[in-house]
């Protein structure tokens, strides 16, 4: 294991290497939370594929694919139409916003009575998104070194945290690019055709398994709806995919850099129910799905190239990883505190240090991320606990915003406040993995703004029209940094 350990260290070492290169590029707002919105098509497309493939999209994703077979790729495959249809549909109008958080553009459209509650329900989201990934080290250093659980956990997660806090997105972006190709050479190119290989190609794979196993729609037709309605859905609401498409330098770079980040998810969800499938014809009676990814690398790659896949695997946790924590930590600092600091500042509160603050939520919600990691243990469940909460009481009023002129404050406050309560309830009552949380919460959802939008006065005139002016490119505020476009 000697090449594997030398192969991770160099890896992580360079994580950190990069966080501190990123630490002496973000001197504004803007170049800590958003690149300085300078993003190329190339840049663009690598770390919009990095963030949406995480350790659930990777672990889960091969786990899906050993318990069900091909039809386990519907879970990653459904983030990748949910992020193609953003990327075609809305990226372009939410790019010339030229905000920070999705809370703002609710502010934006609704008149600034929307923002607080928005902020909380997407803050919780994005907390529970860096869990899913930050569980996802304990797998993945346990092949390694055999370490303990929490201790696995708080060196991958102290890793994530000490690049993101020190140089925010600059940091985040330089270091997904690189987890882009080492996850492209490690999952695609080696794993997918080595496991293939072991498992004696598809005629045996086939002779071995049920049928089941390479029917497209195996996993059931009510469980895929449901991935559309979490994840298809989520792609197009999440802090975290925006804060990303914030990024792009113009609309052109944000529609067509993000279907690319889309197609390249739609090949990653089919390589990892192959992979998954083929454990299952290798090794049929591991104790856990999710541990079919480690076991298989493990036990089937070569010296050296099982330290790059297991790399890659380092690289998909940690993009998503990064991603939901700076998106978090973002939330949390413009959408819930600066409200409250605004609250103080009026009574004789000193400046604010935008950068300097931003920072130091970042370390915050990491430590937070890391102790919730520890406390808790399966990743699926996470992962649709936070898609649940954002999908649930989000998406109406968001998506209602930008298509629906009558939409109004006390609607999109109704929607956000049912749609959440309602699925936080029903989790409760009938399981977090349940369909009727996400089902009758959007239902509730639906239903709240559309009758409270109606019973109330309509937006303001001016509000709808500063807000058109925006969604047109106009009338935003100027760039923070005065520096050349990256094209890359």
């Amino acid at each position: 294991m000697a090449v594997d350990y030398a192969v991770i260290i160099v890896y992580l070492a360079g994580m950190l290497a990069m966080g501190w290169w990123g630490m002496r590029r973000a001197k504004s707002k803007s170049e800590f939370l958003v690149a300085g919105r300078r993003l190329g098509p190339w840049m663009y497309s690598g770390t919009m594929a990095a963030i949406v493939l995480g350790g659930a999209s990777t672990i889960g994703g091969v786990g899906l694919g050993y318990q069900y077979g091909l039809s386990g790729a519907w879970m990653v495959f459904t983030i990748g139409l949910g992020l193609l249809a953003l990327s075609i549909f809305f990226s372009a109008r939410i790019a010339r916003l030229k905000v920070y958080t999705v809370s703002e553009m609710l502010d934006l459209r609704y008149g600034g009575r929307a923002g607080l509650i928005s902020g909380v329900v997407m803050w919780a989201y994005t907390l529970m998104l860096a869990v899913t990934s930050t569980i996802a080290y304990a797998t993945i250093f346990d092949v390694l070194f055999d370490m303990n659980r929490t201790v696995a956990i708080i060196l991958g997660g102290a890793i994530v945290v000490t690049y993101a806090t020190l140089g925010g997105m600059w940091s985040i972006t330089i270091t997904d690019m690189v987890q882009f190709v080492v996850k492209t050479i490690g999952v695609l190119l080696l794993l997918l055709p080595i496991a293939v290989i072991q498992a004696g190609g598809f005629s045996e794979m086939k002779a071995k398994l049920p049928a089941s196993y390479f029917d497209p729609l195996g996993i059931g037709g009510e469980t895929i709806f449901t991935y559309v309605l979490i994840y298809s859905f989520g792609m197009l609401i999440g802090q975290d995919i925006w804060q990303r498409v914030f990024t792009a330098k113009s609309d052109r770079t944000a529609r067509w850099g993000g279907t690319v980040a889309g197609t390249y998810c739609l090949v990653y969800a089919i390589a990892g129910a192959v992979i998954g499938t083929a454990a299952k014809v290798l090794y049929p009676n591991l104790p856990s799905a999710d541990a079919a990814f480690a076991t298989i690398v493990k036990e089937e790659l070569p010296v050296g190239i099982r330290g790059l896949v297991l790399a890659a695997a380092l690289a998909a946790v940690m993009s998503t990883s990064s991603g939901a924590l700076i998106a978090c930590a973002t939330v949390a600092n413009n959408d819930i505190w600066s409200r409250l600091r605004g609250v103080v500042s009026r009574g004789g509160g000193e400046e604010h240090d935008e950068v300097k603050g931003n920072r130091a939520f970042i370390f915050i919600m990491g430590v937070a991320v890391i102790a919730i990691s520890i406390a808790l243990n399966d990743v699926v469940e996470a992962l649709t606990l936070a898609y649940n909460l954002l999908v649930g009481g989000l998406l109406v009023p968001i998506l209602g915003g930008l298509l629906w002129r009558r939409g109004t404050a006390a609607g999109a406050l109704a929607a956000v406040s049912v749609g959440g309560v309602t699925v936080i309830g029903l989790m409760a009552t009938h399981g977090i993995l349940a369909n009727e949380p996400i089902y009758y919460g959007l239902l509730a959802s639906l239903a709240a703004y559309v009758i409270v939008s109606l019973a109330t006065k309509p937006t303001d005139a001016a509000v709808l029209a500063a807000w058109r002016e925006r969604l047109a490119g106009r009338g935003a505020e100027p760039m923070e940094s005065d520096t050349e476009p990256v094209t890359a």
